[in-house]
């Protein structure tokens, strides 16, 4: 008969798991991938490094699972945004506007996330990511389009181009440090200009 895990000894696997994952996040924040290794997350979450090889097999399945982590809040941020009532051209700019600004308040982890050289298997992620953040911005364009508040365009090519460019042009900032209000305006009018909506 195969052995399971009783309820309290899976929350005490749960819990380590949270707590290697919660050390993960505060050092990539830090140093990023590079400061990531396991012995390093073990030392910070204050447990023997063969306790998080438990959990992730190893430095690359830790980055990964760091990454998808990290990324699904800012999705649903994002995806919160978005579906703020309002006018239909802002929902689209509150995307970039959101993403944005928390990058750029957090500008050591954005980087690690955006641009920082990675293994494949996190470069695999970002693409995932991007697709689920250009999917968002997709809907919004489109519903735009369909109410008349845009020109016709494909909403999907659109979104796609606005996300790549927002990475972009965040690497400057994010190594420079710079605050909202240096980015955002001029964010919010190529994002506009990109749309086709009114600056």
């Amino acid at each position: 008969m195969p052995y399971r895990r009783t309820p309290r000894v899976q929350a005490r696997m749960d819990n380590l798991r949270a707590a290697i994952l919660a050390a993960g996040v505060e050092l990539l924040a830090e140093q990023g991938y590079a400061g990531c290794s396991v012995a390093a997350v073990a030392a910070r979450a204050g447990i023997a490094t063969g306790s998080v090889y438990k959990h992730f097999a190893s430095k690359a399945e830790l980055s990964v699972e760091l990454f998808r982590f990290v990324v699904n809040h800012e999705v649903d941020a994002v995806a919160k945004a978005a579906a703020q009532p309002g006018d239909l051209v802002d929902r689209i700019v509150s995307v970039a506007v959101t993403f944005a600004s928390r990058a750029l308040r957090s500008p050591r982890l954005a980087y690690a996330l955006l641009v920082e050289p990675v293994d494949l298997p996190v470069e695999q992620e970002r693409l995932v990511f991007r697709r689920a953040f250009r999917d968002i911005a997709a809907e919004r364009i489109a519903h735009a389009v369909d109410a008349g508040a845009l020109p016709a365009q494909n909403p999907e090519f659109t979104a796609a181009a606005l996300i790549g460019a927002m990475s972009e042009l965040l690497v400057g900032p994010l190594a420079e440090r710079a605050s909202e209000a240096d980015v955002l305006p001029a964010l919010t009018t190529f994002c506009l200009r990109a749309l086709g909506g009114h600056t």
